[in-house]
Formats: C-alpha cells, structure tokens, sequence
C-alpha cells in the first residue's frame, strides 16, 4: 500500500540517521569503491539495530569537478524498485519510506516516477511512504494512513 505524506522525509530520516550511524555514509562510500555500482543497483545498509538503509542509484557516479550528481535514468529507476520490490520481501520489512526519487531538479517527472512506484511497490502489503510535497523542517504526515498516529509518521 503507497501513502503519500507532506513533509520533509529527509529531515526526518536521513538527518537523523547520519547523526546515530555516522558510519553509514563511510560504508557506502567503500561500497560504491569496491562494486564500482551501475545505474538501477541498490545497497542495504544494516548497522547493528533494526534500521536499515536502502540507497537507490538512480544515476551515473557524481562529477566532482561539477560538485553533484550526474540526471537520473528512467531505467535506473525502474530497475532499482524492482529490486527494492525483490529485497522487500526477502527480507520481510515492515515499512519503507522513501522521498520522490529521481524527480528533483532536472529530474524525471514526478508523475511518470509515481507511476513506475504504483508498477513495482503498489502490491507490497506492507505500507510505503512517499514523500510527495516535501516542505523544509516539517516532520512528516499523514492522516489518512490508518496505521499512523493523527499527527505522526509510521516510517
């Protein structure tokens, strides 16, 4: 089931967890170093609680020299939730919340993202979240999830 939420998802998630696992970002890095990862390939991070971390690559490595990321690929994306589909139920997750992947600036269109989300995850019984509207430091909301506190998030 896909909810989608107003709110900041990476103010409430990724913020707070390169502040409790600074040894993520560390990890991935060496990760992205050794498996030199394709567009479409995801990476679970685990650490040593029940959190985990899933990153998308949804494009080429950064520029360094341009300081970011190189434009998202359609089938980077699509290719990439169908694996999160696949890791979802090997590994039994409970939820999944995720930001609008792919569609920030000069990124794919929302709308076609949305529906390759609807394609890959829209069968899983477990409730994934999107952040749809991200609005800077609000916590995340959503009241019409059944499973979420009035005024909180189920992550």
């Amino acid at each position: 089931m896909i909810y989608e939420v107003e709110g900041d998802v990476l103010m409430s998630l990724a913020r707070k967890l390169q502040e409790k696992f600074p040894s993520m970002r560390d990890q991935f890095i060496e990760w992205c170093e050794e498996t030199n990862p394709e567009p479409g390939d995801i990476w679970l991070w685990g650490g040593n609680t029940k959190t985990r971390v899933l990153n998308l690559i949804v494009g080429e490595a950064a520029e360094p020299e341009l300081g970011r990321s190189s434009r998202p690929n359609k089938i980077a994306v699509h290719r990439a939730l169908r694996a999160v589909n696949k890791l979802v139920i090997d590994e039994r997750f409970n939820s999944i919340a995720i930001p609008r992947i792919g569609s920030g600036v000069g990124g794919i269109d929302w709308l076609e993202v949305r529906g390759m989300m609807a394609s890959q995850l829209g069968e899983l019984i477990i409730p994934l979240f999107v952040d749809v509207t991200a609005h800077d430091g609000i916590e995340p909301t959503n009241p019409a999830c059944e499973l979420c506190p009035t005024s909180g998030y189920h992550p």
